[in-house]
């Protein structure tokens, strides 16, 4: 069978050897006879799992000692909400960068909670650049970004810098590249892209934040709450949690987010000269805008879009086609994906290239 190399945006790729290690303790954890999936979230075997989960976290982001890490449940999605039911006062104000889907999606949820100001926004271009530009109130409670755009290609080469506490949803860049946590008030991200599969979410969070906005929270929705109990108010998401940490453990041996990201860059050059080069497809972002994990491209006439996809999946190459919203092409590139998926796939578009010049001469 041959091998497929898996382009999708999420849940991504993870490394080989965490699938294996993740299977593994789903039969036996450590030799103990019990499975990940079966065991109390409260026993020794879980507990160490979460503690070295957190750990990796702070080594390899080098996380400030006040931030606490959570590990929590409903995704991204319910952090757009979750967020500004913490942060945001009864009458307050907040300011949101637009930059794409999942950032005007966190704006619609902040809006119920109080007055939302936009900073800047790319929306009227269909987020195909970064505003350069941000208009910033004082009296905002926090700002909300969103680093990296899965859909659109495009992603924040430095934190934006703000005099009112920064809140970044990271869930497609994160341990991705080195970053200032310092720099955040919070950062949240989903665990389906560069972290482990899709079931948990990733908070980091400076608590000097919390308990301000006045509200009487539900406890689920209470960062304090979830502070406090380190996790675990609730069961946690398990098995989520434990190949999260396995996946770690496999960024660690990489040499962490360092060396990761000179492999990222490298695999992001790779694709960008083939796309920039082969006179079927284009990229019409700004180079210092464009994404390392989530390479959006199209094809210079939707006949080239079409064969060229078919051509793709016959080739191998699976989850290339765009986010419906946008179309054309999208090949996510995350810390999983070596540097031979990218050149299978840059050898494909060549090869198409190849074949359809012959065909039409």
């Amino acid at each position: 069978m041959n091998k497929v190399y898996n382009f999708s945006a999420g849940p991504s790729i993870l490394p080989q050897e965490v699938f294996r290690e993740a299977a593994e303790g789903v039969l036996n954890l450590n030799q103990s006879g019990l499975s990940i999936l079966e065991i109390s979230h409260r026993s020794k075997d879980f507990m160490s799992i979460l503690e070295e989960a957190k750990s990796l976290v702070k080594e390899l982001l080098q996380v400030p000692e006040q931030y606490e890490i959570l590990f929590l449940t409903g995704g991204a999605s319910a952090q757009f909400y979750m967020s500004a039911i913490n942060f945001l006062p009864e009458g307050g104000t907040a300011t949101y960068i637009d930059t794409g889907v999942w950032s005007a999606k966190a704006i619609k949820e902040a809006s119920k909670f109080g007055k939302i100001v936009p900073a800047s926004s790319s929306k009227d271009r269909n987020y195909s650049y970064l505003p350069k530009e941000h208009h910033i109130p004082n009296d905002a409670s926090y700002l909300h970004y969103t680093s990296n755009n899965t859909i659109y290609g495009t992603q924040f080469s430095t934190a934006i810098r703000s005099e009112v506490p920064v809140i970044c949803d990271m869930s497609s860049d994160i341990f991705s590249r080195p970053i200032d946590v310092a720099k955040y008030a919070m950062i949240y991200a989903g665990a389906q892209k560069n972290l482990g599969p899709a079931g948990t979410t990733l908070v980091i969070i400076d608590p000097k934040i919390c308990g301000k906005s006045g509200r009487n929270l539900p406890s689920m929705l209470d960062y304090q709450v979830h502070i406090e109990n380190g996790s675990m108010f609730n069961t946690p998401p398990t098995f989520p949690i434990y190949v999260s940490m396995l996946n770690l453990r496999w960024l660690k041996k990489q040499g962490g987010v360092r060396a990761i990201q000179q492999k990222n860059i490298e695999k992001a050059n790779l694709l960008y000269q083939e796309i920039d080069s082969n006179p079927l497809f284009k990229n019409e972002i700004a180079r210092e805008e464009r994404s390392m994990m989530n390479v959006v491209f199209d094809a210079i006439s939707p006949e080239i879009e079409h064969a060229f996809l078919k051509f793709a999946e016959e080739n191998y190459c699976s989850g290339i086609k765009g986010h419906r919203s946008r179309g054309g092409f999208r090949a996510s590139i995350y810390n999983a994906m070596d540097i031979e998926g990218v050149q299978h796939l840059v050898d494909t578009m060549a090869l198409f290239s190849i074949n359809f010049n012959k065909t039409n001469h």
